[in-house]
């Protein structure tokens, strides 16, 4: 696995820190301090930043870019559990009860991390509580992604499925203009298949058919603008 340092002030500064919600209390000071303790990596698209199993050492803070979260299953198809993309960590439960990565991290384009080492996260941790209040708000969070994915999968059709993440990514990824909600999706169809647990074919029939209704514009593989987000 490639890694390579990315020294750049700016991103120093403002990205790897002070942007983070689980650093958003800190005051400026504060906020150098952690900036000290950080180590930068860049990884390429499709190189794995983490394999399941292995052990990791240090919290894992996304910088810039997408990287996906995924098991394999029984049956050899991925199942993709989470996108993180900027301001996004992982690897807090491996440091807090020293328990092996319980999935796969790749990057899904040129992403940056920033890395705060075991020993210096459990002391920041006990400098400032409320960092460990944030980390806890934000696996409550994912927990209930979860417990809504498993529920969605039990009760809504695919239809509702492909609605239910379109309407995620554009909260987290779509821009306003003139035409509608602009989302660079992070996913292929594949990948959105994997994400919601249906097929490919369904996902691509059912996004044909939101655009021929008028709901969606596909703009290539990669960019979907949302012309009636009520509708959705």
């Amino acid at each position: 696995m490639t890694k390579h340092s990315c020294n750049c002030e700016k991103c120093q500064h403002q990205m790897c820190a002070k942007r983070v919600p689980i650093f958003s209390t800190l005051n400026t000071e504060e906020i150098n301090r952690v900036v000290s303790l950080i180590i930068r990596k860049r990884y390429s698209r499709g190189e794995m930043i983490v394999i399941e199993g292995s052990r990791l050492n240090s919290l894992i803070i996304i910088n810039s870019g997408k990287v996906k979260a995924f098991r394999d299953t029984l049956e050899g198809k991925e199942q993709i559990l989470y996108i993180f993309s900027q301001g996004d960590f992982f690897g807090e439960k491996n440091l807090l009860i020293n328990q092996n990565a319980q999935y796969n991290v790749e990057a899904l384009e040129e992403t940056n991390v920033c890395t705060i080492e075991k020993d210096d996260f459990k002391k920041l941790l006990r400098e400032y509580p409320e960092i460990g209040m944030k980390i806890i708000e934000e696996l409550c969070n994912r927990l209930e992604r979860l417990e809504n994915a498993v529920e969605s999968m039990g009760t809504k059709n695919a239809e509702e499925r492909i609605n239910a993440v379109l309407l995620e990514f554009a909260r987290k990824y779509g821009k306003e203009d003139q035409s509608g909600i602009v989302v660079n999706l992070p996913l292929s169809r594949e990948g959105i298949a994997n994400y919601i647990g249906v097929t490919r074919e369904t996902v691509s029939r059912k996004m044909n058919l939101l655009q021929e209704e008028g709901i969606i514009e596909m703009v290539g593989n990669k960019k979907v603008i949302i012309r009636d987000i009520d509708a959705l």
